[in-house]
């Protein structure tokens, strides 16, 4: 494995990423926290700040012509969302705020109209709290079941144990494709094969992998796919829900109010054609365009040689971590390519709490995550109070594991000479 060909990828597009460049603490800025939300490119922001100066108006509502420019991009974002992902249609593609309004959407527009006491929803122990809290709601006001896949040795997605969990009871399945802390890819494709042949509908939870890999909905067999736009170098506060159009037909509004509806008398309404239908009030226009023009960006570099390049990195991170006799990882080893786990690692240190290592790290300019991640079930499941976690884009360079790994090792040795 030769480092030069893929080097070029980083070279290219820093220049593009204009918060890589700052300072922190007097410190050129390492920024390792890509899990909790990705870095923007000029080409985003200028995308952004084009629809604010030069045709900012409302979509669908007006017959002049900047509402019309507006509404070709916002539409025109529809579009690229949908190739992305390999939808059907563009009508599968309902913009949210984020991936957790995304769950929620389906939680209460199919949960709460098709799950009855005694149907069991399956989950696992590894989920971002958005795709437990919604479930639990739903639980508590039908009468519906919880149930969680646990992990195998490795700490993986355990499969036969799913397999032995899911029953003719079993309604929805909901997992995270790539998990935000254990960094496993999960076999979604097996599970909605698995899901579909019990009866039951399969959503995935893609934050983690559509900004890291190709993802094709069609492919996995999924019901439903959600992702957060700013977890893909889009902005925050939009997102996207893809639903199979036939599901999406039967499901009801989520949210009430202007833009889905079709007509609206005093005592009745109905209701928009999809997917406006679940789109009520004046949306996130800037953003929705901003996060085409973040799909036009990874698809113009390409999904799979971002794969490759974060799995490269993948290697090297985590071979130097586990030189470091102090640290423990978690999640599934990567093969000598890096495949096989995401491009993140989450470990904690012997004697150090991650929170007082993340502290010390940002005085040497990196930026790692600390904490439970949003996910306090599985942490609780390791018996761990908190992990610190690295994680890494297509813009980071083996430099910066080189100085997150110098600085790591400088702050174990403060807390070994001042505690030890």
């Amino acid at each position: 494995m030769t480092y030069t060909p893929t080097k070029t990828l980083a070279d290219k597009v820093r220049a593009d990423f204009p918060l890589l460049h700052q300072e922190v603490n007097d410190k050129t800025l390492v920024y390792l926290d890509n899990a909790a939300t990705s870095q923007k490119p000029l080409f985003v922001l200028n995308t952004l700040k084009d629809y604010y100066e030069q045709y900012n108006a409302n979509v669908h509502r007006g017959a002049h012509t900047l509402s019309a420019k507006a509404t070709d991009a916002y539409e025109g974002a529809r579009d690229k969302i949908a190739k992305f992902i390999n939808a059907a249609s563009r009508q599968e593609i309902v913009y949210t705020r984020n991936a957790s309004e995304a769950i929620n959407l389906v939680a209460y527009s199919w949960g709460m109209n098709n799950l009855k006491a005694g149907d069991e929803i399956i989950l696992s122990v590894m989920e971002h709290h958005s795709n437990i809290v919604p479930w639990q709601f739903v639980a508590q006001k039908t009468g519906a079941v919880l149930k969680f896949v646990e992990l195998t040795p490795e700490q993986t997605f355990d499969l036969e144990q799913f397999k032995q969990l899911i029953s003719e009871k079993t309604k929805l399945v909901s997992i995270v494709h790539v998990s935000n802390t254990l960094g496993c890819i999960n076999p979604v494709a097996e599970i909605a094969e698995i899901a579909h042949r019990y009866g039951a509908k399969f959503l995935v939870d893609a934050c983690q992998s559509v900004p890291h890999m190709p993802v094709d909905v069609q492919q996995i067999g999924c019901d439903w796919l959600v992702a957060s736009g700013h977890k893909m170098c889009a902005p925050t506060g939009i997102g996207f829900l893809y639903g199979k159009l036939e599901l999406l037909e039967a499901m009801p509004p989520f949210f009430g109010g202007g833009e889905m509806i079709a007509e609206v008398y005093l005592d009745h309404s109905t209701y928009a054609e999809l997917p406006h239908k679940f789109e009520a009030g004046t949306p996130a226009i800037g953003e929705a365009i901003a996060i085409g023009a973040a799909i036009d960006y990874l698809m113009d570099i390409g999904m799979d040689k971002i794969h490759a390049y974060e799995a490269e990195l993948t290697a090297y991170l985590w071979q130097q971590l586990e030189q470091i006799p102090q640290i423990t990882l978690y999640g599934p080893k990567p093969d000598a390519n890096g495949e096989g786990r995401a491009a993140l690692a989450t470990f904690t240190a012997e004697g150090v709490h991650a929170n007082d290592l993340s502290t010390l790290l940002d005085q040497e300019g990196v930026a790692i995550r600390s904490g439970h991640h949003c996910t306090q079930p599985l942490h609780h499941h390791l018996g761990l109070a908190a992990t610190a976690r690295a994680s890494l884009s297509f813009y980071n360079t083996r430099e910066e594991i080189d100085v997150f790994i110098k600085a790591l090792k400088e702050t174990l040795e403060f807390f070994a000479n001042v505690f030890g």
